[in-house]
């Protein structure tokens, strides 16, 4: 016969060791303010005796809190721990939600009818969102909650902060940064939409970058297409490889793509570190002149001859909680500084 398993101690045996009543063992761990601190440690020697542990589930159908941030990912769960600024990203959701002694749940989305249930379903008191299109469900849903939420880069959404750096700016000033007006410009790109279909376009198939469903596509874009416009080059000549997903090797293929398609020297413009890090893999394997931009403004990038725009994505993870966490909507805009290479 199996042996039953030793019954849990409860708040009452607590109190009766501690010789207290039952409420101040609970103000003990849910009110500390309301107990003398002479009765709270006798409380809290009491449970270590014991081996009690409040229950956190009971604690929160109390309280009306879960204590806990949700984080809404657009992306593989993998990706935030894969891509070193979407890990600096989540590093900053943790700083605050460290602070406030609040857990943090991740959310994945598949970009079906299942995300808007499994994100109102999740127990949480708030939501961060990676970016995401204008037309994703769950924005309407997180906003009608009835809980706060933040989103990194947009879209905007009624209810929601939005935080992030003026993209379209940034873009301009990068670009605007290198020698526009003796080499030919090319575009390594993120994502139009939520297909995430790759392949290389010119600038007259994206006239207007407004209507690009990626908001933080389509306003870098934006960016790209002033600074190039202003420098006399003809934007709907441009050549953009739109990659997949914000990969290095995907940068690397998209760079070999477009040398293919010009000549002499080059401008390239790319929307991340990574993608630039990995097209200075192919240029460094050819004798191409070819000036290269990124974005987030890492030591690697800068190091290897890139310029890039530092905006941190660690600062907008802790601002994003922090709108999460205060209910707080409208746009926060995050400085940026376009950043020289080493060399």
């Amino acid at each position: 016969m199996p042996t039953p398993a030793p019954r849990r101690p409860t708040v009452k045996d607590v109190a009766k060791q501690a010789g207290v009543a039952p409420m101040t063992v609970s103000y003990s761990f849910n009110h500390p303010a309301r107990v003398a601190e002479a009765t709270r440690a006798r409380v809290l020697e009491a449970a270590a005796q014991l081996g009690y542990r409040p229950d956190s589930t009971a604690r929160a159908l109390r309280s009306g809190r879960a204590n806990q941030l949700g984080v809404v990912v657009g992306e593989h769960l993998s990706y935030l721990l894969d891509n070193p600024q979407a890990a600096q990203f989540l590093a900053g959701i943790t700083d605050v939600c460290v602070d406030e002694d609040l857990g943090v749940v991740l959310i994945p989305t598949r970009g079906d009818a299942s995300d808007v249930d499994r994100v109102l379903a999740a127990s949480v008191d708030g939501y961060v969102l990676w970016t995401t299109v204008a037309d994703d469900p769950v924005l309407a849903a997180v906003a009608g909650s009835g809980r706060p939420a933040a989103i990194q880069g947009g879209p905007a959404h009624p209810g929601l902060a939005i935080i992030g750096p003026d993209d379209r700016a940034a873009a301009a000033a990068v670009a605007a940064a290198t020698p526009l007006a003796v080499a030919t410009p090319v575009i390594i790109s993120f994502p139009l939409d939520r297909r995430r279909t790759g392949g290389v376009l010119r600038g007259h198939d994206l006239m207007d970058p407004g209507s690009v469903p990626f908001p933080v596509t389509g306003t870098r874009l934006a960016g790209y297409r002033d600074a190039l416009t202003a420098a006399g080059h003809d934007w709907g000549d441009v050549r953009i490889a739109v990659v997949e997903r914000n990969q290095r090797e995907l940068g690397e293929e998209a760079a070999t793509a477009l040398l293919e398609t010009v000549e002499g020297p080059v401008v390239m413009l790319t929307m991340s570190d990574e993608l630039a890090m990995g097209a200075h893999s192919t240029v460094g394997r050819t004798r191409r002149e070819v000036t290269l931009t990124g974005w987030d403004g890492s030591r690697e990038a800068t190091t290897s001859g890139v310029w890039s725009v530092a905006a941190s994505l660690r600062d907008q993870g802790r601002a994003c909680a922090r709108a999460a966490l205060s209910g707080e909507p409208g746009r926060h805009e995050v400085p940026w500084t376009v950043v020289a290479p080493d060399r």
